[in-house]
């Protein structure tokens, strides 16, 4: 042992400044456990450990491939409790990087395991759990997998275990249908999915996957397993696996590598059988900046000044889904300061905005958007975020809080921005007190983009253009457009990701006389777009000339009655 404790004391010294002679007085020791209990960085230990068994030791593992042996054979929760993982080499070889001599008893358990020799090769601890993260999520295709090999019989013993938090990836020693709902929702996290909808039908069960707005099938398990998969769902989102008369509502949190995701899950019964969607919101997902978002550089530059006034209400309006919610994080990330009180009322809180205090509304409990305002204007607030105004208690106290010196966002569902001033007025705001408080309408839609790895150009016909009814374009058509052709990158769609499409109606002079005489949505839209303001339907065509989305996508998300 001395000559190894001595060797491993020499390549320690050789990567740090000091006297480590006092760590190795008693030559037969355990050298490294000491460096260790010395407070030594365990990655120079681990380079130490690697040059005194003449092994390699490697910063970053990115230009090794995972080993799809190891992967098919090793569940994850044995690699990160022992920090191993394998790699393939050069001329096919099969490396184990190990973080420390822990590890090296894995090493010939785990060439029994492949059938092979595997070689160890030391890296950092951190490095190694990154790449297994990254190296399971890379499996594809599993839960088609499962399905195929699905037998009934062993489905019903454990459908109703429930795990707290459970790892999406650690699909070892479960009940085939906790397997096949795990690796379903696996895919949707990584397909990028915002729903994943489990409709039964007479003669099938479909698996849907709402992707970038769209629904897409994307597997069909047996019809005949259709109750079970409901009940796994159910039991993880806390709900009654025995009442199916009723809809209900669960949540649940489960982990994929180092992301969290939350789940909203609803069933509905139909004369089918239940269906369930299950509304999936990556925490980890970063938040974008407003320059991210894709509005024209003057909606920009008009939008900026606007979030930045004392006092009135900003409103942003859209469907479902058209990204309003991610508008107005964005608004508030860049005028979040120190000296600003911001509050929001939420419905779910959908990330977490540092230095924002951010409430959840539970109707249920009684904390409703017209009652939580109530409660908040008491909290001395700067800036109010209130998710949606829904009846006329809520539209009442936007304007009051508006009045009152508070700059106050929130959202409609209405087609346009001149339909927000409609609809404000429905829900009993008086004109005078709209026209006072309402400093901006910003209506959004999301476009798909096209895929970039598959994008081609090509000439619009005069049928192209009749088709899509662009009137303005019929003079002077745009010489070539792009489409994506399909490839693996977007999942053949020819679209990946979307981009924002913007309608900003500011409230000037001439809109506060039109609020106040309760003129028509039409009559405030033809007044806006006189002083300048860029329809939805102007923004989307400009984007799809510009190559970043399809003239089909701009109608779809437009409505044809706007060409």
């Amino acid at each position: 042992m001395a000559p190894v404790n001595e060797k491993f004391a020499l390549a320690l010294r050789s990567r740090l400044n000091g006297d480590y002679g006092r760590l190795f007085q008693d030559a037969p020791g355990d050298c490294p456990a000491r460096a260790r209990q010395a407070g030594v960085d365990p990655d120079v230990v681990a380079a130490a450990e690697a040059e005194t068994l003449d092994l390699p030791y490697v910063k970053s593992l990115t230009a090794f491939a995972p080993s799809h042996a190891f992967l098919a054979k090793v569940p994850i929760s044995f690699a990160r409790q022992h920090v191993v993982l394998g790699l393939t080499g050069k001329d096919g070889v099969t490396l184990l990087a190990v973080a420390d001599l822990a590890g090296w008893p894995q090493v010939e358990v785990l060439s029994k395991l492949l059938g092979h020799v595997v070689i160890p090769m030391f890296a950092p601890r951190t490095e190694i759990l990154r790449a297994i993260n990254a190296a399971y999520e890379l499996q594809t295709g599993q839960a088609q997998r499962v399905i195929e090999q699905l037998d009934q019989t062993d489905v019903l013993r454990e459908v109703q275990e429930t795990l707290h938090n459970e790892d999406l990836l650690d699909v070892a020693s479960r009940a085939p249908v906790i397997k096949l709902v795990n690796l379903i929702l696996f895919e949707a996290v990584k397909r990028r999915a915002s729903d994943v909808h489990i409709q039964p039908f007479e003669d099938r069960l479909a698996v849907r996957f709402r992707m970038d707005g769209v629904l897409y099938d994307v597997f069909e398990p047996p019809r005949a397993l259709h109750a079970e998969i409901i009940s796994r769902v159910k039991v993880m989102g806390g709900m009654n696996i025995a009442e199916q008369r009723l809809a209900q509502d669960g949540r649940a949190t489960v982990e994929v590598g180092e992301r969290v995701v939350d789940l909203r899950i609803a069933t509905l019964p139909t004369h089918l059988g239940e269906r369930v969607v299950i509304r999936l919101l990556d925490k980890s997902a970063r938040l974008y900046t407003l320059d991210e978002l894709g509005m024209a550089p003057r909606v920009l530059s008009d939008f900026r000044r606007l979030i930045h006034a004392d006092h009135g209400i900003i409103l942003v309006t859209g469907p479902t889904g058209s990204g309003k919610t991610t508008t107005l994080y964005a608004a508030l990330q860049e005028i979040n300061a120190k000296e600003l009180n911001i509050l929001t009322l939420e419905d779910p809180i959908e990330y977490r905005l540092p230095g924002i205090s951010q409430t959840q509304v539970s109707d249920k409990k009684g904390m409703t958007f017209a009652s939580g305002l109530r409660h908040v204007l008491r909290q001395d607030p700067d800036i109010i975020m209130v998710g949606e105004i829904r009846d006329a208690e809520t539209a009442r106290m936007a304007i009051q809080s508006a009045l009152t010196g508070h700059l106050v966002f929130s959202t409609l569902h209405t087609n346009d921005a001149a339909g927000a001033v409609a609809r404000m007025l429905d829900l009993g705001a008086e004109p005078y007190l709209m026209a006072s408080s309402l400093l901006a309408v910003l209506a959004q839609r999301l476009v798909r983009r096209i895929c970039a790895e598959c994008r081609t150009a090509y000439e619009p016909t005069a049928a192209d253009l009749a088709r899509w009814n662009a009137a303005e374009y019929r003079d002077s058509p745009p010489e070539r457009l792009s489409r994506g052709s399909g490839c693996a990158a977007c999942l053949q769609t020819g679209y990946r990701e979307r981009v924002g499409i913007f309608e900003l109606l500011t409230v000037t002079e001439p809109i506060r006389e039109l609020i106040l005489q309760r003129a028509k949505s039409s009559t405030i839209k033809s007044e806006a777009q006189a002083h300048g303001m860029t329809t939805l339907r102007a923004g989307g065509l400009a984007k799809a000339v510009a190559g970043t989305t399809t003239m089909e996508e701009v109608v779809r998300v437009t409505g044809r009655d706007e060409f």
